[in-house]
């Protein structure tokens, strides 16, 4: 062990408080069928040992950094919070969290970890329609943005909201065939109790060294809650009465509300009302399995989406809604990455929908699918999704892979 991370760890165990969190619950599978892998976990790898700061980065202070606007929005609104109580965010599980976000032992062949499908740079998504697995396999699905899931107003996870809650979701790409193919949860706390480094980080996140699956999930867990988007462009202009936006900037976000966008795509569902929304979350606010979003992207969806999960007719084809934070760096979008820019986005959105039973409403004006918007419209609408950029989410070293 090198002499920064003992000192780092030393620190783990000066400032985390000593505590227990290992609630049982009940995790599901990744993307595809339920079935393990052929194969058993591989002798762990010698990955270089994770390089974690002398002080630990303050991962708890997240939320109050937060603009004011927002924080005010989040008092009014504290469900949007979904942080279990059970399950706070603190430094050391954080810090945990994020050792094993980016540590490729988590899977069977030590090829994959969580961060191959989440990728910094592109805010936490990875650039392609599907991604690919240990074994080179094609999962069903485009990887999700991670970024702001604290907020998301409803604990439901995955693009089928079939996960119930975040600490559900961590453990199940884990166990996917597909994604990174370990075979059970005893498998994964055998190996990873195997590795030197990891014990020290479990007693200074949770007060024993016992690697758990349930520690595992509730620390990765934590660094997922803590990283949130909230320093772009957009949230500048909020301060300033849009000083800083140009003209088709400013008409863009005129554009996403009397159009109805900011219906699914913010928080407030206040469209037209001339509120200022925050764009934080999507509105999926209130949604638990049984509520979601048909964009029109077909008649007779192969994928179900969240009717595959609850097998109700007016489920079919319907998907949680991301949120719009960054998104100019999430590209290929939808479920299964179909668009490779916004453009192909917004020409799909005002002409290419696809008359559906469980179409939203706001994708049917004007009596049939689709919304009407002029080519300059579009534009604009592109320009000002361009300012939720952050750039200082992408390069913040909190979010790091410490194996680099």
């Amino acid at each position: 062990m090198n002499k920064k991370l003992f000192i780092a760890l030393i620190l783990l165990f000066t400032v985390a408080a000593c505590k227990k969190n290992d609630d049982v619950y009940k995790p599901g599978t990744g993307e595809g069928p339920s079935k393990p892998p052929p194969t058993t976990p591989g002798t762990p790898a010698t990955p270089g040992t994770p390089n974690l700061p002398g002080t630990l980065y303050d991962y708890v202070a997240t939320r109050n950094n937060m603009p004011p606007y927002i924080q005010a929005f989040l008092n009014l609104r504290p469900e949007l919070d979904v942080t279990p109580a059970g399950n706070p965010i603190t430094n050391a599980g954080a810090t945990l969290g994020r050792v094993l976000f980016y540590d490729k032992v988590l899977s069977v062949n030590n090829t994959r970890s969580c961060g191959s499908c989440h990728h910094q740079d592109k805010a936490f998504t990875d650039g392609v329609a599907q991604s690919s697995g240990f074994d080179n396999g094609v999962t069903r699905r485009n990887s999700m943005t991670i970024v702001n899931m604290r907020f998301s107003g409803t604990k439901a996870m995955f693009w089928d909201m079939r996960a119930a809650d975040l600490e559900t979701q961590t453990l199940m790409p884990i166990l996917d065939h597909i994604e990174m193919g370990m075979p059970s949860l005893a498998a994964l706390e055998s190996k990873l109790g195997g590795i030197s480094y990891y014990p020290a980080l479990f007693k200074a996140a949770f007060g024993s060294e016992a690697v758990t699956s349930a520690r595992i999930a509730n620390a990765l867990s934590q660094f997922v809650r803590s990283i949130v988007s909230f320093r772009s462009k957009y949230d500048e202009g909020i301060a300033s009465n849009f000083s800083n936006f140009n003209a088709a900037e400013k008409n863009g976000l005129h554009l996403m509300q009397v159009k109805m966008c900011a219906e699914c795509h913010s928080d407030l569902n206040n469209a037209g009302t001339g509120k200022i929304p925050t764009f934080l979350i999507a509105d999926n606010t209130g949604i638990n399995i049984g509520f979601g979003s048909n964009n029109g992207l077909e008649t007779d969806y192969t994928d179900k989406g969240i009717g595959e999960i609850t097998h109700k007719p007016a489920d079919q084809g319907t998907f949680k809604i991301p949120s719009l934070r960054n998104v100019a760096l999430t590209a290929p979008y939808m479920h299964d990455g179909r668009f490779a820019t916004l453009e192909e986005v917004m020409n799909h959105y005002q002409s290419g929908a696809k008359e559906n039973p469980n179409i939203g409403i706001q994708l049917f004006q004007g009596g049939k699918p689709g919304i009407p918007l002029t080519s300059q419209d579009k534009s604009d609408i592109i320009a000002f999704l361009h300012t939720l950029t952050d750039q200082q989410l992408i390069t913040d070293p909190k979010y790091s892979d410490p194996f680099k």
